[in-house]
């Protein structure tokens, strides 16, 4: 899972508006976060630090921000009325401006309230050329670029579940590029981050969420991927 890079990554993406950290990247994270969300998303405040609460006006991340979180590519040409086109599918979306101690000059940090009134929580930087770097879900610190297919478990701490994931991918030819573990020890609950080489079929994932063991799972595609919204 090496990433070659080539001239498209030193040209930077196609994209709406002037700055690629403020305008791609924004509206990447955006879509990491929906994804957090499973699509569901009821209202949204987006805390703005640094760089992007300096210019989030001026420089559109607002608006990029908001296209993400409604599953839009930083080209698409809607990304210019994101806000109005929130407001018109009765998204609710809030900006404030804060300070995130040692946080990158481009981070934002989402709280999400989904449906069902539950809420997901990401944290994420634009770290230039639109590239992202996700560092939080829902408490769990975590290192998500958005390149690849990614698995986000949340489990109990106990012995057997890794292999149980780890077999259930092997046996549907699934590998794995990349794995880290994160622990909860006081509250007796772990998280696996899995990057895979492919995209996971839908019922496979839903075989690992129906596992005694699993408290939640989330799945993030690839950013460069396209929605049909």
């Amino acid at each position: 899972m090496k990433r070659i890079n080539s001239i498209f990554d030193v040209l930077g993406p196609v994209m709406i508006g002037p700055s690629s950290s403020h305008t791609a990247g924004a509206a990447r994270l955006g879509k990491i976060a929906r994804y957090a969300a499973e699509k569901d998303v009821k209202s949204v405040k987006i805390y703005l630090h640094g760089s992007f609460a300096e210019t989030a006006k001026g420089h559109g991340t607002e608006k990029a921000l908001a296209a993400g979180i409604l599953g839009m590519e930083p080209y698409d040409e809607r990304l210019r009325r994101s806000l109005e086109i929130a407001d018109e599918s009765g998204v609710d979306i809030e900006f404030e401006a804060v300070e995130i101690r040692g946080a990158h000059p481009n981070t934002a940090r989402f709280h999400i309230t989904r449906s069902d009134g539950s809420l997901v929580t990401v944290t994420g930087a634009s770290i230039g050329g639109g590239a992202v770097m996700v560092t939080e879900i829902n408490g769990f610190d975590v290192e998500i670029t958005g390149e690849y297919y990614t698995i986000i478990t949340k489990h109990v701490d106990i012995k057997g579940i890794i292999s149980k994931v780890t077999t259930l991918l092997a046996r549907n030819n699934v590998n794995i590029g990349n794995m880290k573990v994160r622990r909860n020890v006081n509250m007796k609950e772990a998280s696996m981050i899995i990057e895979t080489d492919e995209n996971v079929d839908p019922d496979v994932v839903e075989e690992i969420r129906s596992l005694d063991e699993m408290l939640s799972l989330i799945v993030i595609k690839p950013v460069k991927e396209a929605e049909n919204v």
